[in-house]
């Protein structure tokens, strides 16, 4: 009898704790045991293991490598290669790097002044910021930098090649760019100088139609828009405006949020999603000093990345803007930067933007609603604005006549076309009334800008059409 029971008692006991390790190692429901058997033949060993084999791994190195190593030095690099062998955007910051991230958002920097991101593997210009000196070197969006300063950027994670981009005010740097078009590399020369970016500028095109360029997405961006565009009504009435958000590598999320609510009255601006639920977002815009109700056309380009996408597909979406250029970029991931206790930083990718329809811009970029390449208007007439091609201006064309009919011009140089300032019209495009397109005329020869214009003032004339019926 005492044999027994103690036999029951024993296999109770073994009952007992094969109960708790399934509840503790294999999960109590049917479904857990099923998920833990499909992971199992993904990755046969636990974590502990692989934390062990990292552990032997940093040993070895110290013990027997060819010159002594700190172990900061070897955790930092473990950080750095596992975040960098997730995706582009993430990242690992050591203090002095996470440093100058903060700088950067505040808008003055040293540097060349270039968005950079990693593309298929190699470092690619994002977009040159406006009055910079890559800007003014000629580096542009697309630009592969292959090497810098003469090393090769192929094993640079992104943020050693912004390190070594920085430097002193007044120094010199080459990168070798490799640019569509191009079958050999473009070595370009820049002096850093001291990055001050205004990220808005303004001005009145015509009587009643404004033009606002955002050039970067900073702490004050929204702020500096508000004021700058309170100052153009107060000189006159806007009735029409031109967006410029091309070459805008983007900048902070919640800028572009409040940018985005200053011309929507309400509904969804961006929403992220993620794996966990914390990194879920929904931005709404509120009818709360809601900036006018007209026409928009914003203007972007294959520079146009990030915060700048989520503005022009809030208000592509919303009907509120025409969208006009080409293909924006496609950043549409979101990045937590997460500080650490030494002074460091973890940059990680956690949740993607969607549009308020639902698109992903994330390689996919904004599609334009209307497509316009970039480049020069060719002809202007005296006041400096495109002039269409007309019959006179063919060659050989037929002149009106006396007498009997029409008399064929000749096929000379002296039969080209003359416009009202007496000026050979197939002169260089920046010429216009006899002098140079400088300064606040220089948007005159930006064909996407002009097109923008003729769209906002073809659709007053319509608009005029209708209140007169």
């Amino acid at each position: 009898m005492v044999e027994r029971n103690k036999g029951k008692s024993i296999t109770l006991g073994v009952l007992i704790a094969l109960a708790a390790f399934l509840v503790v190692y294999m999960g109590v429901f049917p479904g857990d045991l099923k998920a833990r058997e499909e992971a199992k033949v993904v990755d046969e060993k636990s974590p502990y293991e692989y934390i062990k084999l990292y552990t032997d791994t940093l040993n070895l190195v110290q013990k027997n490598y060819v010159e002594k190593v700190t172990v900061k030095k070897l955790v930092y690099g473990s950080i750095k290669g596992m975040l960098a062998d997730l995706d582009p955007h993430s990242s690992f910051m050591p203090p002095e790097m996470f440093k100058e991230m903060q700088v950067e958002t505040t808008g003055s920097f040293g540097g060349l002044g270039i968005e950079i991101t990693i593309r298929d593997g190699v470092l690619t210009v994002v977009s040159p910021i406006e009055d910079t000196p890559a800007f003014r070197a000629g580096v542009k969006a697309g630009d592969r930098i292959i090497k810098i300063d003469g090393e090769l950027s192929k094993d640079m994670t992104l943020m050693e090649a912004v390190k070594k981009m920085r430097g002193e005010k007044g120094t010199p740097i080459t990168i070798s760019i490799m640019r569509e078009g191009l079958n050999k590399l473009l070595d370009i020369k820049i002096i850093r100088d001291v990055i001050k970016v205004a990220s808005v500028k303004s001005r009145m095109l015509t009587d009643d139609i404004a033009y606002v360029r955002l050039s970067q997405f900073q702490s004050r961006t929204y702020d500096d828009l508000n004021s700058k565009m309170k100052k153009l009504k107060e000189e006159q009435t806007v009735k029409g405006l031109i967006l410029d958000l091309r070459n805008n590598p983007g900048g902070l999320l919640q800028q572009a949020v409040k940018v985005s609510d200053y011309f929507l009255k309400s509904g969804l601006i961006v929403y992220t999603d993620g794996r966990i639920s914390k990194q879920n977002m929904r931005y709404l815009a509120y009818d709360d000093g809601t900036e006018g109700d007209y026409p928009i056309v914003v203007l972007i380009n294959g520079g146009s990345a990030s915060a700048s996408e989520i503005v022009a597909g809030a208000l592509q979406d919303h009907k509120r803007a025409l969208i006009l250029g080409t293909q924006s970029f496609g950043k549409g991931s979101v990045q937590t930067i997460v500080p650490l206790e030494d002074g460091s930083a973890v940059r990680l990718t956690t949740a993607l933007y969607y549009t308020p329809s639902g698109r992903s811009i994330q390689a996919k970029g904004i599609e334009p609603d209307v497509v316009v390449e970039a480049g020069e208007v060719v002809r202007k007439d005296d006041k400096g604005f495109m002039r269409g091609i007309k019959e006179k201006d063919l060659k050989g064309h037929f002149e009106t006549g006396t007498g009997n009919g029409a008399v064929k011009a000749p096929d000379t140089p002296e039969a080209k076309s003359k416009d009202n300032s007496g000026k050979d019209a197939e002169k260089a495009p920046e010429l216009s009334a006899g002098k140079k397109l400088e300064g606040k005329d220089k948007w005159r020869k930006d064909i996407q800008v002009v097109r923008a214009l003729e769209l906002l003032q073809g659709w007053q004339v319509f608009k005029g059409l209708g209140a007169a019926q």
